[in-house]
């Protein structure tokens, strides 16, 4: 009888089944659904607390600043309670205590998640060994090494600092930096009118300070339909706020008293504090990712496929740091499918393809789906349907009767193409038309909006009055 020899090959054992760098939303995402699928799951985070700079520097601070200071619009502006000619006036310094008290809840919040799934949290700078070994850095300047079978990259982003510009001067911020602003300026230099940019300039703006903005393009936020982004740059208009268009940056002065901008076009600007909000970087120069040969590009990303995978098999990536569309609410669902892709070797779900975006500007802005702009490209034959803040009962109830709710829809079939809202409670409006937009075999009909009774007063019944407004177009 003869007898084969059965080769035996020893299974590696790792640490853990899987590690995720960074607790930020991607990071968070990723590690409970691993937790949840029984994975052995550590994170990795450099800073004392969870929550990454979504919580700590980014999204939740400036809504946190951005709420407080429309409150105080919505006070000053309120005819009840302006008995004589005083505004009430607030700081810098004074809302950033709102903005402290969130961020303690969110981190107390998100602490108790990794706590309850087994997830332990390890602080310190991660960089990699080899594609399944981790050295971390402790700030006593000790290390110690962990293995993963599997990697997620959840470091996100950090405002882009151009070598020229000196941060370290006292008057010179970045989007991180500006939360510890302490003094109460006058005037204010933002250069960048992207995202961040428009959001402190309207938080600025709201709080009594003279606002100059300066824009590298030509227009206000070129990804919005064009109607709602000029609705915007108006409104900054009619408040006061000067905004340049179509300008560089070829030096900026600190001083002692002051900030002063040299543009390219020979302009000079002077103000109390600068702003740089043009542009971020990902969170991969400490990694070390040349141990594993994987490349990140001049902004410091990396690029994964459908599965968010990176080239190396077992590392993924998710969030800020793999570009577009670097949304907190993207990311949680990127670090979820991430896992997903771990756990079963596939992915059942899918990113949406169209993102809500919510813009936290004072009035909002908000979109889901096509712009005109888009449907006009492509020759799809689209209607438009409108209803005006100013005439609906809530909102004037409210007194935030700046803005409107505009619904685009194909002229035939009735299907919503796109909605797109300016102004108070915008970042909500929008879930009930994206709501509709996701149905399937029919239900993604203009009619819908016709047929159902909304409560009142409302701001959702904005939808009826544009419905009716975009049927009564046809023809």
């Amino acid at each position: 009888m003869l007898v084969t020899e059965k080769k035996i090959t020893k299974k590696t054992v790792y640490d853990y089944d899987a590690i995720v760098i960074g607790t930020g939303p991607g990071g968070e995402g990723a590690a409970m659904y691993l937790a949840k699928s029984g994975k052995r799951v550590a994170a990795i985070e450099r800073y004392k607390s969870v929550g990454g700079g979504c919580t700590h520097w980014g999204t939740i601070p400036s809504k946190a600043l951005r709420h407080s200071v429309s409150r105080l619009i919505e006070f000053n502006e309120n005819p009840l309670f302006q008995l004589d000619d005083q505004h009430t006036r607030l700081t810098f310094s004074q809302i950033l205590k709102h903005a402290a008290g969130v961020i303690r809840k969110q981190v107390k919040l998100r602490a108790g998640f990794y706590d309850r799934n087994l997830v332990k949290i390890h602080q310190g700078e991660a960089r990699f060994i080899d594609a399944h070994t981790l050295e971390i850095s402790d700030d006593d300047g000790s290390s110690y090494t962990l293995s993963a079978e599997n990697i997620v990259i959840a470091t996100g982003s950090r405002p882009y600092r151009p070598p020229q510009v000196n941060f370290n001067h006292t008057r010179i911020y970045d989007s991180d930096t500006i939360l510890s602003l302490a003094h109460e300026p006058k005037h204010i230099i933002i250069y960048g009118a992207g995202v961040i940019g428009c959001e402190y300039a309207s938080i600025f703006r709201g709080l009594g300070v003279r606002v100059d903005l300066v824009n590298t393009r030509d227009r206000l936020l070129s990804f919005m339909d064009a109607e709602i982004s000029d609705s915007l740059s108006y409104h900054f208009w009619n408040s006061g706020m000067t905004i340049r268009h179509g300008e560089e940056f070829a030096q900026i002065e600190g001083h002692e008293d002051g900030v002063v901008l040299h543009l390219q076009s020979g302009k000079k600007m002077k103000a109390d504090c600068f702003l740089f909000a043009n542009g971020r970087t990902g969170n991969t120069d400490m990694l070390n990712l040349a141990a594993i040969n994987l490349n990140a590009d001049s902004r410091g990303l990396v690029s994964v496929n459908s599965r968010y995978q990176t080239s190396i098999d077992n590392i993924y990536a998710v969030g800020d740091v793999i570009g577009y569309p670097s949304l907190a609410s993207a990311a949680y669902d990127q670090g979820r499918l991430a896992g997903e892709a771990i756990v079963k070797g596939n992915l059942d779900g899918h990113l949406i393809a169209d993102i809500p975006v919510g813009i936290y500007t004072i009035p909002e802005m908000s979109s889901v789906g096509k712009t005109e702009q888009e449907l006009t490209n492509a020759k799809i034959p689209y209607e438009v349907g409108r209803a005006q803040f100013k005439h609906l009962a809530r909102a004037q109830i409210a007194n935030t009767s700046v803005g409107s709710l505009k619904i685009l829809f194909h002229r035939d079939t009735l299907e919503i193409l796109g909605i797109h809202c300016f102004g108070e409670r915008a970042a909500e409006i929008v879930h009930i038309g994206q709501a509709i937009m996701m149905q399937t075999n029919g239900g993604n009909n203009l009619n819908y909006f016709v047929h159902t009774t909304f409560n009142y007063p409302t701001m959702a019944e904005a939808y009826r009055v544009a419905a009716l407004n975009g049927l009564n177009r046809l023809f």
